[in-house]
């Protein structure tokens, strides 16, 4: 019905005046849903639902015990991820993997893999690792019998930057992120892993290059902000101090 139409029909009595008053207030409505507008109204599109985040992929430890055989993982890492030789050795280059985070360790393949962390040799390999090896690698290692140092474990300075850290210097108490025991919290995700039982030689290693900036693939760069502020000293003690930790 057109709207001159709806004005003529809707005459008469008191019904009809106020039914004239709607069709006129309709007018400008009318109007501006001209045939141009109603043409750019047709257009328009639906937004799309934003998907949910994907879950967190689930490896297969059984799988990726034979996986990180076939790879040569273990050559460094140890068959249940506690290391031998190359982990215990003077550079540090290797870390115990028994109990460590499986996301962690997904993290740090994916940046070796970008480039993210560097380092000569697990740049190489990790390339050369299928995705999905990947997520059963990182399950395995992760379901093993936590990683166990041979650290005092009782270095008062060293308990004291872990507990409390030193605002002052804008060292925050690593006890946030890495748990009482060092072993962690799972509300982090990637970003928090195990260190208790860490060889220190590694950990030693971990907190220098933090400190010079070789490595920086902390998220927000926190690590690299945290061991600004320590000293070689501290830095050693805090290594022995964590390898200790049970």
């Amino acid at each position: 019905m057109s709207c001159n139409r709806f004005i003529a029909t809707a005459r008469g009595g008191r019904s009809g005046r106020v039914a004239t008053l709607a069709a006129l207030m309709l007018l400008p409505v009318a109007v501006m849903l001209s045939a141009p507008v109603m043409a750019q109204v047709t257009k328009l599109k639906p937004r799309p639902q934003v998907a949910a985040a994907a879950a967190p992929a689930v490896g297969d430890p059984v799988a990726g015990a034979a996986k990180s055989a076939d790879e040569r993982c273990q050559e460094c890492h140890g068959a249940d991820g506690h290391g031998f030789g190359q982990s215990a050795s003077s550079e540090g280059r290797h870390p115990k993997l028994a109990g460590q985070s499986a996301a962690y360790i997904i993290k740090q393949l994916d940046n070796f893999r970008s480039g993210a962390r560097k380092h000569d040799v697990m740049t190489m390999m990790a390339r050369t690792v299928d995705p999905a090896d990947i997520v059963d690698i990182a399950a395995y290692f992760s379901s093993r019998t936590p990683m166990k140092g041979g650290g005092s474990g009782d270095e008062p300075t060293a308990r004291k930057l872990y507990e409390q850290g030193d605002p002052a210097r804008g060292v925050i108490a690593c006890i946030s992120c890495h748990g009482p025991q060092g072993q962690g919290l799972p509300g982090l995700g990637a970003e928090s892993l195990r260190i208790g039982g860490q060889e220190w030689r590694y950990l030693e290693k971990q907190l220098l290059d933090w400190r010079s900036g070789e490595r920086s693939n902390s998220r927000g760069g926190v690590m690299n902000t945290v061991s600004a502020g320590l000293s070689d000293a501290e830095i050693r003690a805090l290594s022995d101090y964590l390898s200790g930790m049970q």
